[in-house]
């Protein structure tokens, strides 16, 4: 019995010594696939919050919060002599009803006072009615009229014009980007900038804040009409020459 248990003994401790070293190797696999699947999910998680970060920043790198160069001081497109002596100021917001009714009514007619000299328009487009739309309507146009005024005023009065002709209903989508861009190419701000501007809403910022500083001033509905400062209650083609004479004294 003593014999065979001494054969065994070497044997018995080779066989531990064999199990152990396979444990050691087994578990030095298995903390390094740990390791790599943690370095992984890191990679991924920097990965993912790397995305998470572009797609925040990106929207904010296509707006500006500055103003149009062209504009005046208190942030209007002013149409006609920029030293007349008699200034109209119009309000309003491409989405708005009644300022498609002013501009069919009276538009001519201010068309003609500034042909002829005897007035300059301030032209304020501001943004009231985003709620009428689903996509913010009333802040797009705006920002496209400020991409075409910036581009050439010279295209600001017929722009103007067809964008009323063209008003969607409300609680619609609005005209899309490309409508925006076809109507802003036909009136001759045909620059590829433009395009891009109004895809971009590059003005957007400036127009909710322009916006908020004209109702801060006390206008409370759109289209508000002032003659040299003084509201124009009815702005009808008649009361409008009655108010833009007696200006005039």
């Amino acid at each position: 019995m003593n014999t065979s248990s001494g054969k065994r003994g070497p044997l018995a401790v080779a066989a531990r010594k064999d199990r152990n070293r396979k444990i050691a190797i087994q578990a030095a696999i298995a903390l390094v696939l740990v390791a790599l699947v943690v370095a992984i999910g890191i990679s991924v998680s920097r990965k993912s919050s790397d995305n998470k970060a572009e797609q925040t920043a990106a929207p904010t790198t296509t707006e500006s919060t500055a103003a149009p160069s062209v504009l005046t001081p208190d942030g209007a497109i002013r149409i006609g002599d920029p030293a007349a002596k008699v200034v109209v100021s119009a309000i309003e917001d491409f989405q708005c009803p009644a300022c498609k009714q002013f501009e069919s009514m009276t538009g001519p007619t201010l068309s003609d006072l500034v042909a002829s000299g005897t007035v300059a328009v301030d032209y304020s487009p501001i943004a009231i009615l985003d709620r009428m739309s689903s996509t913010n309507y009333s802040t797009r146009a705006a920002n496209a009229g400020f991409c075409v005024v910036e581009a050439d005023k010279t295209a600001w009065p017929a722009w103007h014009q067809a964008m009323f002709e063209a008003q969607p209903e409300e609680g619609g989508s609005g005209l899309t980007d490309d409508r925006l861009i076809e109507l802003a190419t036909a009136a001759g701000a045909s620059d590829p900038d433009v395009a891009q501007c109004i895809t971009s809403i590059r003005y957007g910022t400036f127009v909710g804040s322009n916006t908020q500083t004209v109702l801060g001033s006390g206008v409370t509905s759109t289209p508000t009409v002032r003659v040299n400062g003084v509201a124009l209650r009815n702005p009808t083609p008649d009361a409008l020459r009655a108010a833009v004479t007696a200006a005039q004294q």
